[in-house]
């Protein structure tokens, strides 16, 4: 028996309008043109580089509730495709974004759970037709600012974008609207910068600005 082509594929659950549903959003060629003898076997070493975006499933050692994400292999024999089941996968941060979530945690902030959004953020420069945010419960002290903050990285080779959404139930800080901010860090500066300040910084202007408008 000849194969042709295997193909790893990445496959994650996000939502959209009319629910939800499973989305191959990567695939890469890792083998493929030889012969297999009936009854033999062939082990296969391969590395699947994954897209910077690709969004996390586990942090601390713990899968993150609401994450499905898993590596479909597809067969080509004889021009003929065999999909097979999902084998779940592990996307744990990279340096810098670990670090964030980590502030957010050192501040009080309390992890909920994690979607992935269908569509694009505007102004920002997206490969993935969807992007993940990672939701947050505020602790006490922020009890009159917000409920909860949605936490999205949207990551490339040198850094990642950081895009925060504060909500109030009932109106986020002002009478319904949401607050979004949005910075800029670079990989780099992952075990350098006090990333603790950068946060509460982050917070605090969101609080101010929100508490200046009209």
């Amino acid at each position: 028996m000849v194969i042709d082509n295997i193909v790893l594929s990445l496959v994650t659950r996000v939502e959209a309008g009319d629910g939800d549903a499973l989305l191959e959003f990567h695939r890469a060629s890792v083998a493929g043109n030889f012969t297999l003898a009936a009854g033999e076997r062939e082990d296969i070493a391969f590395q699947l580089s994954v897209p910077w975006e690709t969004p996390v499933t586990h942090l601390q050692g713990r899968r993150l509730a609401g994450m499905t994400m898993g590596v479909r292999t597809e067969l080509s024999v004889a021009k003929a495709v065999d999909q097979g089941d999902l084998d779940e996968v592990e996307i744990h941060p990279l340096p810098v974004q670990e670090q964030i979530l980590a502030a957010f945690d050192r501040l009080g902030f309390r992890l909920r759970h994690a979607d992935l959004e269908r569509g694009g953020i505007y102004g920002v420069r997206q490969e993935l037709p969807f992007y993940q945010e990672i939701e947050f419960a505020a602790p006490p002290e922020y009890a009159k600012s917000m409920d909860e903050v949605e936490v999205t990285f949207v990551a490339d080779a040198t850094g990642t974008e950081v895009i925060l959404e504060f909500d109030k139930r009932g109106g986020l800080l002002a009478e319904g609207r949401d607050t979004y901010a949005r910075y800029r860090v670079e990989h780099t500066d992952a075990q350098t910068a006090d990333w603790t300040s950068s946060v509460q910084k982050w917070i605090h202007q969101a609080v101010t600005s929100h508490s200046a408008s009209p």
